[in-house]
C-alpha cells in the first residue's frame, strides 16, 4: 500500500483494488444454520427445564410414582399384618414411619395408599380427557343450534356442587374404588370440555382447516388431524391440574368414609383413623399422609404452571 504525502499535515493512501473483490461463497457455508431448529415440543421442552420449580414437581412425582410401584416390596410388612403387641410404635429402624393402632407398618401403608391416589387421579384424568375432547371438540366445530345446546347441558351439570354429587353418588352405589372413579367422573369432564370448544371454536376458521373442508375431508377426520393436536397444550395442563383435584376429593372421600374400605389403605382413609388419636402423641399416623397428599398437590400444581408458561405460542423464540 503506498502512501502520498501532500503536505505536513495529510497524507492519502492509495488502497489496492484487490480489497474490494467480494469474496468467493462457500456453499456449505452458506447453507448451514446458526441455531438449530427445534419443533414446537423440543421447544416447549427446553423451556419447561428452565422452570426449576415445575422441575422438582416432576421429580417428586416421578419418584412418587417409582415408590408407589416399589415402596411396598422394600417393607417387610403387608398392608394387612396387624400385630397388638406392635400398636403404636414410633418410627424406627424396623418400622420407618411407625405403626397404627393395629400395628401395621404405616411406611408399606402409605406407599400403598399412593398406587391408589396416583390410580384414581390418572383414571379420572384420562375420562376428564375422553368425555371433554369428544364434547368439546363436537360442540366447538358443528357451532349454532348444536353448540348452544350442548353448552346449556354442560352449565347445568357445572351448576350442580361438585362435591355434593360426588358424596351422593358414593352413597347410592356404595364406597369403592370403582364408585370413587364414576363419581369424580359425572362433572369433571365439563372444564376440559369449555377448554376444547374454545380452542375449536378459534382454530376451526384458520386456512389449513378450511382447505380441508373444502377438499371434502370428513368432519371426524378434521377434528382427529387438524383440530385437536393443534389443542394439546391447553388439554395437558387442564388434565395436569386434574389429577390433584381427584387425589384430593378421594382423600377427602376416604376421610368421610366414603372411600376406600378396609383393610386396604388410602391416605384419606389414614388421617381419618390417625385424627382422633393425634393428641395422645402418636403424630406420624397423621403425619405422613399428611405430608404426601400436600406434596403431590403442590408438585401437581406447580408442574402445571410450568407446562402452561412451557406450551404458550406466545412465549415462543
Amino acid at each position: 500500500m503506498a502512501l502520498r504525502k501532500l503536505n505536513d499535515s495529510h497524507a492519502v493512501y492509495d488502497i489496492p483494488d484487490e480489497w474490494f473483490t467480494p469474496k468467493a461463497k462457500d456453499l456449505k457455508e452458506a447453507e448451514s444454520v446458526v441455531r438449530p431448529s427445534l419443533s414446537y415440543w423440543q421447544d416447549a421442552w427446553r423451556r419447561l427445564l428452565k422452570n426449576k420449580l415445575a422441575m422438582l414437581g416432576l421429580l417428586f412425582l416421578t419418584f412418587l410414582a417409582v415408590m408407589a410401584v416399589f415402596g411396598p416390596m422394600m417393607s417387610q410388612h403387608s398392608v394387612e399384618k396387624q400385630s397388638l403387641l406392635r400398636q403404636n410404635l414410633p418410627p424406627s429402624s424396623e418400622h420407618w414411619f411407625g405403626t397404627d393402632e393395629l400395628g401395621r407398618d404405616v411406611f408399606t401403608r402409605t406407599w400403598f395408599g399412593a398406587r391408589i391416589s396416583l390410580f384414581v387421579g390418572i383414571m379420572a384424568a384420562l375420562i376428564d380427557f375422553t368425555i371433554g375432547v369428544i364434547y368439546g371438540g363436537i360442540s366447538g366445530y358443528k357451532g349454532g343450534r348444536t353448540d348452544n345446546i350442548m353448552m346449556r347441558i354442560a352449565e347445568i351439570l357445572y351448576g350442580l356442587p361438585y362435591l355434593l354429587v360426588v358424596i351422593l353418588i358414593s352413597v347410592v352405589m356404595g364406597p369403592s374404588l370403582a364408585t370413587i372413579i364414576v363419581a369424580l367422573s359425572v362433572t369433571g369432564w365439563i372444564g376440559m370440555a369449555r377448554i376444547v370448544r374454545g380452542q375449536v371454536l378459534q382454530i376451526k376458521n384458520y386456512e389449513f382447516v378450511l382447505a380441508s373442508k373444502t377438499f371434502g375431508t370428513k368432519t371426524r377426520r378434521i377434528i382427529r388431524k387438524n383440530l385437536l393436536p393443534n389443542t394439546m397444550g391447553p388439554i395437558i395442563v387442564q388434565m395436569t391440574l386434574t389429577v390433584p383435584s381427584a387425589i384430593f376429593a378421594e382423600a377427602f372421600l376416604s376421610f368421610l368414609g366414603l372411600g376406600i374400605q378396609p383393610p386396604f389403605a388410602s391416605w384419606g382413609s389414614m388421617a381419618s383413623d390417625a385424627l382422633p388419636v393425634i393428641l395422645s402423641g402418636h403424630w406420624w399416623r397423621l403425619f405422613f399422609p399428611a405430608l404426601f397428599i400436600s406434596l403431590t398437590m403442590f408438585s401437581f400444581n406447580v408442574l402445571g404452571d410450568g407446562l402452561q408458561d412451557a406450551l404458550d405460542p406466545k412465549l415462543r423464540r
